[in-house]
């Protein structure tokens, strides 16, 4: 169910229906309100309208061409066991466990429960693994439970109310360690949808703390304090502490600027023993108990890991950055033995093994391959499950020609485990990793080709700019976004500018207070770049993104009218207005050097609103209700503008959405909007 909002440019298609005639009316109060007024009562006018039906859509093209997109399983994780001897992965919410040499997957079922489980872990002993199964319900509640891989059936430990996630057994197997909000009333994370707010505001902080459970007794014990938010952490080899990621106050704004934590399993106190300049994850102690390992770099999101691995001794002192001016991005580690760690990393848009000395940085590539490897179909960056001594890997390997499956094994000489998509072929082009230079500068992407492609005709192109920035695009199983537009029939081309992963940390940082400068030029080179290779429709290009891609499209369009469509899902249109509604304003300091009150300047030389009066693209703008990483209202900014500029224009809000969209209705009507969007303005251009 979604909203829609017509141009007024855009008026000669509308027919009077009551959805319609409500649109017009809602754009009479935007005219007539203040930003943030619209902004409040916005979402709870739109949430009551939206309980009546939505009209069936008429049939497309776009429509036949993405409902004939095949549907690949999704593997959700994978967990090697710490001895290497078997692997354990989660499809459709249920758990199986194989041999890491291959065989047939043993099912883990909980009799007389169909509830999906998730975060599956392994105990040292590699004898028994831990799970989470979520419970219906309006707010999150979840068990916790571990089986014996040869053994009975599975134990129910805990029934929470609140969110839990990342359950880590302590070395010596007595206790099980969980990141628990007690209370939160919805899962946890700034990509989900936010809470709506109502009444006097007074911000309610639930803090992520490490609980542990007695598994003889099942009693839970709250371990860190009430005013930290923990992110991650790691078992000391003793089990008498863990090394965490943590900082006080709200766990959706402070992430980025969490401290690395030694933290007492038994008092709970917390002593900090490193404070980092940039970002930081992937927290891992030493095999002998006497460093931490961790990746540091400027990073966008949780979760969107990329950096620098760094060594700092586990009860404090001064870092080592063991890949210094590295040209690629670790994004994954582990222990291999003290003295040496095997991690994954983004090297030039491909997914890449190595491992690195804890005492000499000198980094060795094990292996490199165009594909995305990691610990989970859904995965944002390379990585994988490595056994206790890094001698064999588990990962989902996908392509885009090859949909996901799990392998394992010594690194590049893995082993399929599953044939769960066996059959399933792409429906889209053949995807190619290209580059081009702009300048001096090296630049990295993969084009898709049209399906079908042969020379002698021209096509038309669309621009997929990814989120982040601090993020890149790989040749992964993409059914919802490129896969479809290269099944249209178009070119579909994702680069990976300054500001993205895959160069090294100084490449990361290029677009630092020159958001739209350099980012922006690194784009449209690439346009230049592939419209000389290949046979581009000059008048047919269109460009899209969501998040930091979502700006990326507005600012595109207030630079250039090269692109004959826009489609702008979730984008920042004015930083001083977002920064004082949005809920993660801290991740913004990173990449400005200042907040916008403080340095107004830097953000009005990349700010889309600036330059609203040069725009001419046909732009179409999605963005769900209760998105909290960049709010509706900036959408709707945007739609106002444009709407009052005369440029044909749409906004479709979706309800009860927040940054990632968690509705597979929803998602597919986004897809869908969007490619019948760029079919309407292509047909449109002028021959």
């Amino acid at each position: 169910m979604v909203l829609d909002y017509m141009s007024p440019g855009c008026r000669s298609r509308c027919i009077p229906s009551e959805k319609q005639l409500y649109s017009c009316a809602m754009t009479a109060r935007i005219n007539s309100c203040s930003r943030l007024m619209f902004f409040f009562s916005a979402c709870m006018l739109v949430s009551a309208f939206l309980s009546a039906q939505d009209p069936p859509a008429l049939s497309s093209r776009a429509a036949s061409v993405l409902d004939s997109m095949p549907h690949a399983r999704r593997i959700t994780e994978i967990a090697v066991s710490p001895d290497g001897s078997r692997v354990a992965y989660i499809v459709d919410g249920q758990i199986a466990v194989i041999s890491s040499s291959g065989g047939s997957p043993r099912a883990i079922a909980v009799n007389g429960s169909s509830n999906p489980f998730r975060a599956v872990t392994w105990s040292a002993d590699s004898k028994r693994i831990a799970f989470i199964a979520d419970l219906p319900g309006d707010a999150p509640a979840a068990q916790v439970w571990t089986a014996s891989v040869d053994g009975p059936a599975p134990v129910k430990h805990a029934e929470l109310q609140g969110y839990v996630q990342t359950p880590r057994f302590s070395p010596e197997g007595s206790k099980l360690a969980i990141l628990f909000i007690e209370g939160m009333p919805r899962v946890a994370g700034p990509l989900q949808p936010m809470t709506p707010i109502a009444g006097v505001i007074d911000q309610e902080i639930f803090e992520e703390r490490i609980a542990t459970i007695d598994l003889s007794t099942g009693h839970l014990t709250q371990v860190t304090p009430g005013d930290m938010y923990v992110y991650e952490y790691d078992w000391t080899p003793d089990g008498k502490a863990w090394a965490a990621t943590a900082a006080p106050g709200s766990g959706d704004a402070n992430w980025w600027i969490a401290g690395l934590y030694l933290v007492n399993a038994q008092s709970g106190q917390m002593h900090e023993i490193y404070k980092p300049k940039l970002e930081l994850a992937e927290p891992h102690v030493s095999p002998d108990g006497k460093n931490v390992a961790f990746i540091e770099g400027l990073m966008s999101d949780a979760g969107l890991t990329g950096g620098e691995i760094h060594v700092v001794p586990a009860d404090g002192g001064t870092a080592r950055n063991l890949t210094p001016n590295s040209k690629t991005s670790p994004s994954a580690l582990a222990w291999k033995s003290p003295d040496v760690i095997v991690f994954a990393q983004n090297a030039d848009g491909n997914s890449s093994f190595a491992t690195v000395g804890a005492s000499t940085a000198a980094a060795q590539t094990l292996w490199s391959g165009e594909e995305l490897a990691a610990a989970t179909t859904d995965a944002w960056v390379p990585g994988g499950s490595f056994s206790r001594d890094g001698s064999v890997t588990a990962i989902a390997r996908q392509s885009a020609s090859s949909p996901p499956e799990v392998w394992a094994g010594p690194i590049g000489k893995w082993k399929q485990l599953t044939r769960l998509n066996a059959g399933v072929k792409p429906a889209w082009g053949e995807m190619r990793n290209v580059h081009w230079m702009n300048g001096s500068t090296r630049v990295q992407g993969w084009l898709l080709l049209p399906k079908d492609y042969a020379s002698g005709k021209t096509y038309s192109l669309v621009v997929n700019v990814h989120g982040g920035p601090s993020w890149a695009c790989t040749s992964s199983w993409d059914e919802s976004e490129m896969g479809p537009q290269s099944a249209m029939g178009y070119f579909a081309l994702c680069p990976n500018p300054r500001g993205s992963y895959g160069q090294g940390e100084s490449f990361t940082q290029g677009n630092v207070k020159d958001f739209g400068g350099g980012d922006f030029q690194d784009i449209m080179a690439g346009v230049d770049s592939i419209s000389k290779e290949y046979p581009i429709d000059a008048k047919r290009i269109g460009i899209r993104g969501h998040s930091y891609g979502g700006y990326m499209t507005m600012w595109a369009e207030t630079q250039t009218h090269r692109f004959a469509a826009a489609v702008a899902g979730a984008g920042i249109s004015d930083w001083l207005s977002y920064y004082g509604v949005n809920d993660i304003d801290e991740w913004m300091i990173p990449f400005f050097g200042a907040s916008v009150y403080d340095d107004p300047a830097v953000y009005a030389k990349s700010d889309p609103m600036h330059f609203i009066r040069a725009v001419r693209t046909p732009t179409l703008i999605l963005v769900g209700d209760r998105d909290g990483e960049v709010p509706m209202e900036q959408s709707v900014e945007w739609w106002h503008a444009l709407s009052t500029l005369h440029v044909p224009t749409k906004l479709v809000v979706y309800p009860n959405e927040g940054h990632m969209f968690i509705k597979p209705a929803d998602a597919r009507d986004y897809a869908l909007r969007s490619l019948e969007w760029f079919e309407e303005w292509f047909a449109k251009a002028p021959q």
